[in-house]
């Protein structure tokens, strides 16, 4: 049989389930990998769960996000994570080794083995050929006690790049280009293989680039082929040994098509405040820039850093315009300082921040209030950067680097002749930030500071339901929306009474209150609910405050599995129309829950206080009924062991 290369990873990996679109199955996990913004969390279930060992090939705990010390509790989930670490069997990066992708990226990934993490952008991977899939904490936790990843078999769509990208053209103009078609909904259930002649002209960082930001599309994942580009920058990083060739078969077969001639792009550039609100970046005339933030682990590479220095050696960045750039890890960091490109960019105005993600998540250099910033990252959600009223365009480095010069949005061609950036034959790798598992688990205390806190657990599914609508909302509503990042509320993830003060801030800061004197309720959505961050948190917290289900046209994929995880029902309209029917705090009733989860998909809403009845689709696998049934992932898992 033809195949392509995601099915070839998934056939290699498949321990329940068939390889047919839309059925469940299982994956044996080779890698994970978790963040300090929700690692702590992942590892409190991973401790809860009894198991001795850490049972995968490799798992590595990061710390990126909460680098922000200004108070004591990132040091303590720090020194929690680290400990956690050395007793359970994962290895350690420290912070300032840099961002969890693009580290990751150059030490660990392997071509053909799957990586998921808690984190959406462990799509990064797929650059490397890995099929690489973000999840929520607690699959993580699972995964890392030996237990398989349960979804969806996905729809492969085949993205064949043709001929080769002009000068001042970018991988960021590829992906751009996908969402430009896509949207942010059209990925998912779907991965994204990469095929074509242009393949072979873009580098491995350029690849991880594109399946980095694969992940606004919504799609499960996306992968590219492991060639001898592949091998070229594994032999480069000290790895060459674990390179093997994996590619699609010929005449390999795909559920849908998408042809792009590279050649024929041009620079890009997302509008507020979506990644798929694409236009060219000549079609926007005269904007004045304020700031520009080039990194995040969408562009942050030693081939990124480099075309920047080179843009920028000799100039002075533009007076209204306050430069700041993230080196994606400590390699390129060092790199960068010794061969002189760091001194470049520091003279042209730049301010260098530790290699971390920083900016991108709101901690630190929120721009000034009704600000343009230009950003190389990967998600332009409003008030994400920090600052509320911000307008934030998506770019590539290039067209970030002309900007920063001219201090307004500006055509990265404009700058004349082209920086051809060779990568180097050797990274000369430097793992001391990396801290292997201890053989002496026996001896490690872990110590829990005061903001950690137990993991909430639900309780098991009642056989009705009822409660007011708390909260209806629009199409697209984000992780974001849902629990905010920043510097102010990421310290807290692994304190959700705290966290839980800010739920829905964004969108309705007197949720949490409304909620708890309810006494919980229901959540009303439309379209693609719950995209973004693969942040666990934004069904944890909900299930702390007593939400019984959310009722949408559509959900996000790693959203809703989160939600499945912590015990609140997903349920879709039968007919979308009846989201226009439903009012907040309109009372709704469930009746019989669990006994029309067996019959069926299809269950009975009764709105109370509208006198009418409406329809939703449960569509859950035997596997989910049993997990909402138990009270979320926690439960069913304890009661698994005890059979």
């Amino acid at each position: 049989m033809r195949q392509n290369l995601t099915e070839k990873i998934i056939k290699a990996h498949l321990v329940e389930g068939s390889m047919i679109h839309g059925e469940e199955i299982a994956l044996k996990i080779d890698q994970t990998l978790t963040q300090d913004a929700t690692g702590t969390m992942a590892y409190l279930q991973f401790a809860a769960m009894n198991i001795p060992r850490i049972n995968t090939e490799v798992s590595v705990s990061y710390v990126d996000h909460n680098t922000l010390q200004n108070g004591f509790e990132n040091a303590d989930d720090h020194r929690f994570l680290q400990r956690m670490a050395a007793k359970y069997g994962a290895y350690f990066s420290r912070a300032g080794n840099g961002i969890c992708h693009q580290v990751h990226l150059e030490r660990f990934g392997i071509p053909g083995k799957t990586l998921i993490g808690s984190d959406s952008h462990t799509t990064t991977g797929g650059g490397l050929g890995m099929l690489s899939i973000g999840v929520g904490g607690l699959d993580v936790a699972v995964a890392m006690g030996g237990g398989p990843l349960y979804l969806t078999m996905p729809q492969v769509v085949n993205v064949r790049l043709l001929g080769k990208l002009s000068p001042w053209v970018a991988a960021k103009d590829i992906i751009l280009e996908v969402l430009r078609r896509i949207s942010v909904k059209g990925g998912v259930g779907k991965v994204l293989e990469y095929t074509g002649e242009g393949v072979a002209t873009l580098s491995v960082p350029e690849r991880a680039t594109i399946t980095n930001m694969g992940a606004e599309t919504g799609a499960t994942t996306s992968v590219f082929p492991s060639d001898e580009t592949t091998r070229q920058f594994l032999k480069a990083q000290g790895r060459e040994e674990v390179w093997l060739p994996l590619g699609a078969d010929p005449d390999a077969e795909y559920e849908e098509e998408i042809e792009i001639d590279l050649a024929g792009l041009e620079p890009l550039v997302a509008q507020p405040h979506m990644p798929d609100n694409v236009v060219k970046v000549k079609e926007i005339t005269d904007l004045p820039v304020s700031q520009v933030m080039i990194g995040s682990c969408t562009n942050s590479s030693y081939q990124d850093m480099m075309r920047v220095a080179a843009i920028l050696k000799g100039k002075t960045l533009h007076p209204g315009v306050s430069l700041v750039i993230t080196p994606g890890s400590r390699q390129v960091l060092k790199l960068l300082s010794e061969n002189g490109a760091l001194s470049d960019l520091v003279g042209a105005g730049a301010r260098i921040l530790e290699c971390a993600c920083g900016p991108c998540v709101g901690v630190g250099q929120a721009p000034h209030s009704g600000a343009v910033s230009v950003r190389t990252s990967n998600r332009n959600f409003e008030g994400r950067s920090g600052t509320k009223d911000a307008q934030v365009y998506l770019a590539s480095p290039e067209t970030a680097a002309a900007t920063a010069i001219y201090g307004v949005l500006t055509d990265p061609r404009k700058l004349g002749d082209f920086p051809v950036i060779e990568l180097p034959q050797t990274f000369a790798p430097d793992d001391n930030l990396v801290i292997v598992p201890s053989q002496d688990q026996e001896s490690i205390d872990v110590v829990l500071g005061p903001n950690i806190k137990p993991v909430p657990v639900a309780v098991a599914l009642p056989e009705n339901l009822s409660g007011q609508v708390l909260l209806k909302v629009g199409d697209n509503i984000t992780t974001d929306h849902i629990m905010p990042a920043g510097s102010k509320v990421l310290p807290l993830r692994s304190n959700i009474p705290a966290m839980s003060r800010h739920c829905f801030e964004p969108v309705d800061a007197t949720f949490p209150e409304r909620s708890e004197a309810a006494g919980g309720g229901f959540i009303v959505g439309r379209e693609n609910y719950g995209q973004g961050s693969s942040r666990e948190h934004a069904a944890l917290v909900p299930m702390y405050l007593g939400i019984k289900a959310v009722l949408v046209r559509s959900f996000a994929r790693i959203h809703r599995a989160n939600l499945i995880n912590f015990g609140i029902l997903p349920l879709t309209f039968v007919d979308p129309t009846d989201y226009e029917r439903i009012n907040m705090s309109d009372v709704l009733e469930i009746p019989g829950v669990t006994a029309a989860l067996e019959a069926g998909e299809v269950l009975i809403v009764q709105n109370i206080t509208q006198q009418f009845e409406f329809q939703v689709r449960a569509e859950l696998t035997t596997r989910q009924k049993a997990i909402l049934k138990a009270g979320g992932m926690l439960n069913y898992t304890r009661e698994q062991a005890l059979q």
